[in-house]
């Protein structure tokens, strides 16, 4: 699951995932490391700009899911993409955000393995250093709660809350380079677009 429904409020008039990387933009770069890692179903779940973000997606096997709760935070996006059929007949989730360029198809692929490796029974996340971070894989045992999230809560608390095993992955600094403003954008190799 690609997460790229937010409204990135400190972008100003940029918007982050049509950023250029390498000439292609985030979101689209997102989707094709998952789709790289061969992971399926991919469903991108939209919201802000929907119309542009589906259209940078276009002709790639991923799914568009539009958020239309997309204002009130990330997890209504969360409950939005755990609700989609395909996601419910899967054994485990990775949800990875949009915005994070420095994410890899192996980085993808270590999480993946390393969840098959403990039977699907456990919370895989990506870490730096000791530090949460992400991408993260979401057993079954927890979809139920997913659908249950609103507003700008995330996925956080309920790991902490759940009675599963987590497993920190480490991945290097990926796991914490998202792009929340221009600058960030910039710092990481991007080009903005209006």
């Amino acid at each position: 699951m690609l997460l790229a429904a937010g409204e990135a409020r400190r972008m100003g008039s940029h918007h982050k995932l049509l950023a250029e990387f390498d000439g292609c933009p985030l979101v689209r770069r997102s989707a094709q490391t998952l789709l790289s890692s061969r992971l399926c179903p991919v469903i991108a779940v939209t919201g802000h700009q929907h119309s542009q973000v589906e259209s940078a997606l276009r002709e790639l096997e991923v799914e568009p899911q539009f958020n239309p709760a997309h204002g009130t935070g990330i997890g209504s996006s969360l409950a939005c993409g755990f609700a989609h059929p395909a996601i419910m007949k899967t054994g485990g989730t990775l949800v990875m955000l949009a915005d994070m360029p420095a994410i890899t198809p192996d980085h993808v692929h270590r999480l993946v393995q390393a969840f098959r490796q403990h039977g699907g029974n456990v919370i895989v996340r990506a870490s730096c250093d000791g530090q949460r971070g992400n991408p993260v894989i979401i057993p079954e045992a927890l979809y139920n709660d997913m659908r249950q999230l609103s507003g700008d809560t995330g996925a956080r608390s309920l790991i902490e809350r759940s009675e599963l095993p987590v497993l920190d992955v480490e991945t290097g600094p990926a796991a914490l380079l998202d792009v929340d403003t221009p600058e960030a954008v910039i710092r990481a190799g991007g080009v903005l677009k209006i």
